[in-house]
């Protein structure tokens, strides 16, 4: 009985706490989030790249945290507005006469405002890349890589907006 009581109490006190703390590590104070639609001014891609990355970082917004998603930007304790600057590929450790790896990478800058905690408040490009072997062109392998590099930029995203990493 006295485990249970004690149990119950710490529930409790957790519930008490005004900061949110999830498995993912989200630590906000913040109920609602604004995502804009991120815009494309890279060079290459395919023509939904902005679309796609806009849809999976709500998506992992909406799976990893309790945050509500609104539908502008004054409605949002949180906003995450960005640019896709640039999609590139280029050979890496070239040899004699080619490429022994191509990468591509990709980068987006976020500004980020947190109107409870200005101090949050950032503006910062993100970036990461994978890289293929020079038999396989990009389009062979474009999905998958992109899929990849977004996966990476979003969790870096979302700790650096509300995981506090």
């Amino acid at each position: 009985m006295k485990k249970i009581i004690g149990a119950f109490l710490l529930f409790l006190l957790c519930q008490s706490c005004s900061v949110r703390y999830g498995f993912t590590g989200a630590n906000t104070l913040a109920k609602t989030i604004f995502i804009s639609n991120f815009q494309n001014r890279s060079t290459g891609g395919p023509p939904s790249l902005n679309i796609d990355f806009t849809e999976k970082l709500k998506e992992y917004y909406q799976r990893n945290s309790s945050l509500r998603i609104m539908d502008k930007k004054n409605e949002g304790e949180l906003a995450v507005l960005g640019t896709i600057l640039g999609y590139t590929m280029s050979p890496i450790a070239a040899t004699a006469d080619q490429a022994a790896q191509n990468r591509l990478t990709i980068t987006v800058e976020v500004d980020f405002i947190n109107t409870l905690e200005q101090k949050k408040n950032f503006k910062q490009n993100f970036s990461f890349y994978s890289d293929f072997p020079p038999n396989q062109s990009l389009s062979q392998v474009e999905g998958g890589k992109i899929n990849e590099i977004l996966e990476q930029i979003i969790l870096d995203i979302f700790n650096k907006t509300v995981a506090d990493w």
